[in-house]
């Protein structure tokens, strides 16, 4: 059986599961994994075979770099986080060496799933999900007009920048918070509208930033896996709890999303939309495509959902498993011995 070698850019630390989930498939298929980061010893590249260091380069020449990289040590299959918007605009790079690169090569979706503010706005009238009220900002006097407009709609608020990955930059406007009882407390997202103004009152302008209804309600990360063409194997809504508590939910309505956002973009291999309820009404919050921080947990549905999309990757006719729910799940912290 031909080893398959698979290269993994600079990822989060949650590649050592996926990568251990891919070499101990069912099929049992043969895997040899590369892995680079600029941190030699970062907790993404422990169950790699192979490890080196990325150079601080961004545009094509990052993308050159991944491209020789592939050619180098010849790689069958790339599953990219870093400069995705990059690596498929310059996907025929890897198509002239024979790598087969795991990401969305419709650019212009691609690009609006990465800047949310674009993502909702072509999302606006397709009917596939609702979406939270908004205002997009670059001035102090819209961002005050932005939270007088949400507040007097009856909105709590909150905002965030446009283009950035996880919690990074999200705020919570709060007027009532003590900074003295928060002194003696944990670390909060939460700040003031006087704060975020006179702050953001110090530039003319700045990058964009969402100001938004914060929405009140359970959230859920509906993990999927679709093939290539974007016809959709697999979706699973894991609910977010208190502390690292999850549950793994058979939710009509939120695979009813899943299914229509998957017929309706065609994103293919792995994604992850998340939602949150407000009034009972659930609301996008973004869609991520690439695979989520949190879909080792999915995979407890006994689903091998970063298998499932590394075969679709390679072009292979598979079933659309049956995922276990009514599943409730956490995790702990795991020593893990680094030489």
């Amino acid at each position: 059986m031909k080893m398959i070698r698979v290269y993994m850019n600079r990822w989060f630390s949650v590649a050592y599961h996926y990568i251990n989930m891919i070499r101990n498939n069912p099929n049992g298929e043969q895997y040899e994994f590369y892995g680079t980061h600029p941190d030699i010893n970062h907790l993404s590249l422990i169950a790699a075979d192979h490890k080196d260091i990325e150079p601080a380069v961004v545009g094509l020449e990052y993308v050159q770099f991944c491209v020789d990289f592939c050619k180098r040590n010849k790689i069958d299959l790339f599953i990219p986080r870093l400069h995705m918007e990059d690596i498929s605009r310059h996907a025929h790079l890897f198509d002239e060496i024979g790598t087969k690169v795991m990401v969305c090569r419709d650019i212009e979706l691609l690009d609006s799933m990465i800047e949310k503010d674009k993502f909702y706005e072509a999302l606006a009238d397709m009917e596939l999900v609702a979406i939270p009220d908004y205002r997009v900002v670059n001035t102090a006097e819209q961002f005050k007009q932005a939270y007088e407009e949400l507040t007097a709609a009856g909105h709590q608020v909150c905002f965030k920048p446009t283009k950035s990955e996880g919690g990074m930059g999200f705020r919570i406007i709060n007027n009532d918070r003590d900074p003295l009882v928060e002194l003696y407390g944990y670390v909060s997202l939460s700040t003031t509208f006087k704060q975020a103004y006179e702050t953001l009152s110090s530039t003319d302008r700045f990058d964009s930033i969402m100001v938004m209804e914060l929405l009140s309600g359970t959230e859920y990360s509906i993990d999927c896996v679709s093939t290539a063409e974007g016809e959709l194997l697999t979706a699973i809504p894991r609910r977010k709890s208190a502390g690292r508590m999850y549950y793994l939910e058979d939710t009509p309505e939120l695979l009813d999303i899943a299914d229509r956002i998957a017929r309706a973009l065609r994103i293919p291999y792995a994604f992850n939309i998340q939602v949150r309820y407000s009034n009972g009404i659930p609301k996008l919050l973004e869609i991520n495509p690439r695979m989520s921080g949190g879909l080792y947990i999915t995979c407890l549905s006994g689903v091998n959902m970063p298998y499932l999309a590394v075969q679709a990757l390679q072009g292979k006719a598979v079933e659309a498993p049956v995922p276990q729910f009514g599943i409730q799940a956490g995790y702990v912290e795991q020593p893990l011995i680094m030489k």
